[in-house]
C-alpha cells in the first residue's frame, strides 16, 4: 500500500470479508473502504426506506 500511495493511488478497497480484521484506516497508510460493511450499510438502508 505504500508503494501504491507512492505511485498515486488515493484509497484501496478491502475487497475480502477477512482483510479488513487486520487492515483499516487506523493502521493503513491510504483510506480503506470496507466492501462488506458498504454493503450491509447499503441493505439496510434499502430494506428500510
Amino acid at each position: 500500500m505504500n508503494r501504491m500511495k507512492g505511485e498515486g493511488c488515493d484509497a484501496v478497497v478491502l475487497g475480502c470479508t477477512e482483510i479488513p480484521l487486520i487492515m483499516n484506516n487506523a493502521n493503513s497508510p491510504l483510506p480503506t473502504l470496507d466492501s462488506t460493511r458498504l454493503l450491509a450499510r447499503a441493505a439496510l438502508r434499502a430494506s428500510v426506506g
